[in-house]
């Protein structure tokens, strides 16, 4: 019931009834921001992924998480709130080895497993859209010592947006196929703030870079966080 009420149920729903999922080709990298073949790859989470485990949290239709399967040699977990998500995952790339699509909530599926992960990332996934209070210690409790958390969320001042002063979720809208809006609520947080609650989790705060989509006017689009556990 929770993933049906959820925007991006619907923003699902569209996609589906605009097409049935086919098989794709493995994109060439993994992307971090709006624009293609910006910033770093799978080189954020480590230099030699072959053989290690990942989880992402929010993998929508599994575009990065095959390309660490498949073109990095890692062993990917993809977990998304939506089922109609993970079944277009499926059956994207659903014939690849090493890759394991999943339907659940980030922060259930954290709780639930014992696994420790050799890195977990979020594309504008869970992070952000998940109390960082709850997930983050949940994010720690899964990744093993020294390992990399790497997220990319849409930056707090993108379209001249005013930074927030204190921790409560901002409103945002999520943008369907069909050109209408839902709302959401998004945790928008400043570097500072991000830093702030990595280290309350357990993390440590390695590197944050923003970056600009000229397509969308001259202010920031995306940050990327970085941070180890400790």
């Amino acid at each position: 019931m929770l993933a049906q009420a959820s925007p991006w149920h619907t923003h699902a729903l569209q996609r589906t009834a605009a097409g049935l999922a086919e098989p794709l080709a493995v994109t060439a990298r993994l992307e971090w921001t709006t624009r293609p073949g910006q910033g770093p790859g799978a080189e954020i989470l480590d230099p030699d992924l072959r053989g290690k485990r990942l989880l992402e949290i929010g993998c929508g239709p599994g575009h990065n998480a095959a390309h660490l399967a498949t073109r990095q040699g890692a062993h990917v977990t993809g977990v998304d709130l939506v089922g109609l998500q993970v079944r277009r995952a499926r059956c994207h790339y659903g014939r690849l080895n090493n890759l394991t699509f999943v339907a659940g909530h980030a922060l259930r599926y954290l709780r639930a497993s014992e696994e420790q992960f050799d890195a977990i990332y979020s594309v504008f996934g869970a992070v952000g859209l998940v109390a960082p209070e709850l997930l983050l210690p949940a994010i720690a409790r899964n990744l093993a010592p020294g390992r990399v958390l790497a997220f990319s969320v849409p930056h707090p001042q993108r379209g001249g947006r005013v930074l927030s002063d204190d921790d409560r979720p901002r409103r945002d809208f999520v943008s369907l196929p069909d050109r209408t809006r839902l709302p959401i609520a998004r945790w928008e947080f400043t570097t500072a703030r991000w830093e702030r609650h990595l280290s309350r989790a357990g993390l440590r705060l390695t590197s944050a870079q923003e970056f600009h989509d000229s397509r969308m006017g001259h202010w920031p689009t995306t940050l990327l966080i970085r941070a180890r556990r400790l």
